[in-house]
């Protein structure tokens, strides 16, 4: 049922949701239109090894995901506007300081920063989620939330390159600021408060700590947590190694914005299509299965890749096939982990943000760093995470996919 509350109303479900879309499509934006231009900024900045240039979302991503542990509890505190504005203005500054950055270690230190900015919006949105929606309605937005986002990375490389031709990979950092600086103005006049004051949490070690313990406690919410950071962590892997695969192994040159637009376009399908099932079928009958295919797919293609080089009509479809999946898996478990801890909204998206994000960004690294001239690695890594993410999901169901059941504990 929904819970929209009072002090929302003056926001529409239509703008609420696009809004929150934003705010947390910022974050995609800061890793995928930086794609293209990781061979120029390791050339400009003396960075010879392909497996280096990484670092420049990894940096991001692990500011993005320990900083998510502070604007939790934060924001059950003080609410959600103060925090998220705070965060925006971070982002704003760190990444036009960036347009500065005289080597490649400042740069990497003004990547951190960046995601430490980043983090409120994370938090703050899937909160904001939390406090207006309950239940499947919960699970329905936040299926087109997860739509409305991945058309950034649907066109975030095509950005970027499109910014190099223009210009410095510079550019790319002056886009990512102004943009953050249009959705600062746009939380300020019109993102009300989502958080009543009577809901708020006192920002006291012990309440603190209160609240981790009932989140990492919950078997059900904390398994989908975990199950979470695994599928974001193939996804990161991926992302990674995207550049290397469609260049250097199938010789896309230019056309890799393009290719990977398609990819990231399947997930928004995807998560266009389970925001009008969900009612119907439910969070878990709709995640167990994206798993199940997920998994299924990821190794019959490692299989493909032992056996000799894969074509890449191959290789595409079988990807597809998992990016579909993804966007099913994701934005359900999502929901499943929060479900239970409508009371402390705000630590339990810091928790899982960090979980799912640095978890994740250490996974997607690792995976990365594997890289060896074939798909062989990456798709090793989406094989492993699927198996260990459905681990998770036996662990929360207590052995039993498909069900329905409201058992929270």
């Amino acid at each position: 049922m929904s819970t929209s509350l009072a002090g929302a109303r003056d926001i529409s479900r239509v703008e609420f949701i696009a809004l929150i879309a934003g705010l947390m499509a910022l974050n995609a934006l800061a890793i995928d239109v930086m794609l293209p231009a990781l061979p120029y900024m390791g050339e400009a900045l003396g960075v010879s090894s392909e497996n280096e240039r990484q670092f420049v979302l990894s940096a991001y991503m692990l500011g993005f995901g320990l900083a998510q542990l502070a604007y939790g509890p934060l924001s059950d505190r003080f609410g959600r506007r103060a925090p998220l504005i705070i965060g925006l203005t971070i982002y704003v500054a760190a990444a036009f300081a960036a347009i500065f950055a005289p080597n490649f270690g400042v740069l990497l230190a003004l990547r951190f920063v960046q995601g430490l900015g980043a983090a409120g919006t994370r938090v703050i949105a899937t909160s904001a989620v939390r406090d207006r929606f309950g239940g499947r309605d919960m699970a329905e937005v936040m299926a087109l939330v997860f739509m409305v986002f991945m058309v950034i990375p649907v066109i975030a490389p095509g950005i970027g390159q499109v910014l190099l031709l223009t210009g410095p990979w510079q550019l790319i950092f002056l886009f990512m600021s102004g943009l953050a600086a249009i959705f600062s103005v746009w939380v300020y006049f019109r993102l009300p408060e989502t958080l009543p004051v009577a809901m708020r949490r006192k920002l006291e070690i012990r309440v603190i700590l209160e609240g981790f313990r009932l989140v990492v406690t919950n078997r059900v919410a904390f398994s989908y947590g975990l199950a979470g950071m695994f599928v974001f962590g193939a996804l990161f892997g991926f992302i990674n190694t995207s550049q290397q695969i469609y260049v250097d192994i199938y010789g896309l040159g230019t056309w890799f914005p393009l290719a990977f637009a398609l990819m990231a376009g399947l997930m928004a399908i995807s998560s266009y299509v389970n925001s009008r099932m969900v009612r119907r079928f439910g969070m878990r009958r709709l995640s167990h299965f994206a798993i199940l295919v997920f998994t299924a797919d990821s190794g019959l293609l490692l299989l493909l890749s032992l056996l000799g080089p894969v074509p890449l009509p191959v290789f595409f479809i079988m990807l597809a096939i998992a990016m579909l999946m993804f966007g099913w898996a994701a934005s359900n478990m999502n929901s499943l982990s929060m479900e239970p801890l409508g009371a402390v909204a705000g630590t339990a998206a810091s928790v899982f943000g960090f979980i799912q994000t640095v978890g994740g960004a250490l996974l997607g690294t690792l995976i990365g760093q594997f890289f060896n001239g074939t798909i062989t690695p990456t798709v090793l890594g989406y094989f492993a995470m699927g198996c260990l993410a459905l681990i998770c999901i036996l662990i929360a169901e207590k052995g039993k996919l498909f069900g329905v059941s409201a058992e929270y504990r």
